[in-house]
Formats: structure tokens, C-alpha cells, sequence
């Protein structure tokens, strides 16, 4: 069976590994489909879709649970009633999709698709708002990523921008 799990990944946390390991207990395969992936450089957002990938990727090879994932990216379409659609259109085939947003779990569940939740694993910590704060300030924000995540991150200077592009200057 085949599971389908969307996130965007602002960024990629311990929260998000554990939900992956959960499902594929259930699932021979996932598809990890990186949501929002036109959004980069903004307060919600600091990440581009390539850098997001990335963090998945290096994070899933260390872990051993790359070669039963299969990364993909999607852009919103910012109509709703289309999304299923547009999703159905870029994925290979799944069979279940594994999600706690109710927005997304509406529309895969009216669009006949099976739906199953995720456990929330440490939530209070596992929060990308509070890691995207915790990063703003420049400390903290470590000990909830895992380590290839937080490499990234430093390799990148990534704190740099999410701190620039909070005071409102435009990176691009």
C-alpha cells in the first residue's frame, strides 16, 4: 500500500520524521509531496521548494527510509475545488493519504479518498511556527530538527534570511 503525506516542510522537523517512520509501518512506500512549493523568502515560508527537498531527502538517507520514499513537490493552485485534482495530476498513484490538517483531509475525504491521521509526536516542541520563531532569534532551534536539518541550516545561513526577511526587506 502506498501513502501519500503533504506538508510544506517550514521546516523540515523531528515532528515530521516520526510521522513518516509512523506510516511506514502501515505503508510498503510513501510519497513525501512538499505542498506550497512556489512559496520562499517569507516570514511563513523562508524555505524554497529546493532547500525543502533537500532537508527531506538528506534526512530520510541517514534515517534508511529513502529508498520507500518518493519526494515530489507541488504548487498551489489556490482554488480548492481544483486541488485534488491538481495533486492526482503530479503524483503517481497512492492509496491512502495520511494528513491532521482538516482542510486537506476534507478534500481528499469528498473526493473518495481514504484518510487516516497521523499521531502528533511532542506537538508543543514539533511546531514549525515556534522553530521558525525560535530561529528568528537565532538559538534553540536545533534540538527540534534533525541533525541533517540542522547542518542544512547552518551550511546555508539560513537564519540569516528567516531573520531579514522578518524585518520586512524584500530578498529578491
Amino acid at each position: 500500500m502506498r501513502g501519500l503525506f503533504v506538508g510544506r516542510f517550514q521546516p523540515f522537523h523531528n515532528g515530521h520524521l516520526k510521522a513518516i517512520e509512523w506510516v511506514l509501518r502501515e505503508c510498503s512506500d510513501l510519497i513525501v509531496l512538499v505542498g506550497s512549493s512556489q512559496a520562499c523568502y517569507e516570514v511563513e515560508n523562508p524555505f524554497t521548494v529546493g532547500e525543502r527537498i533537500e532537508m527531506v531527502h538528506d534526512t530520510l538517507k541517514a534515517s534508511k527510509l529513502l529508498e520507500k520514499c518518493i519526494i515530489l513537490s507541488i504548487p498551489d493552485v489556490n482554488n480548492n475545488a481544483l486541488w485534488i485534482a491538481h495533486v492526482n495530476s503530479l503524483v503517481p498513484k497512492y492509496d491512502v493519504v495520511y494528513t491532521n490538517n482538516s482542510l486537506t483531509r476534507k478534500l481528499f475525504q469528498d473526493a473518495g479518498r481514504q484518510v487516516k491521521d497521523i499521531p502528533f509526536f511532542d506537538r508543543l516542541d514539533f511546531d514549525g511556527t515556534k522553530i521558525r520563531k525560535a530561529m528568528l532569534k537565532g538559538t534553540g532551534w536545533q534540538k527540534f530538527v534533525p541533525k541533517e536539518v540542522e547542518k542544512f541550516i547552518e551550511k546555508k545561513k539560513i537564519i540569516q534570511r528567516v531573520q531579514t526577511v522578518a524585518t520586512g526587506d524584500k530578498m529578491c
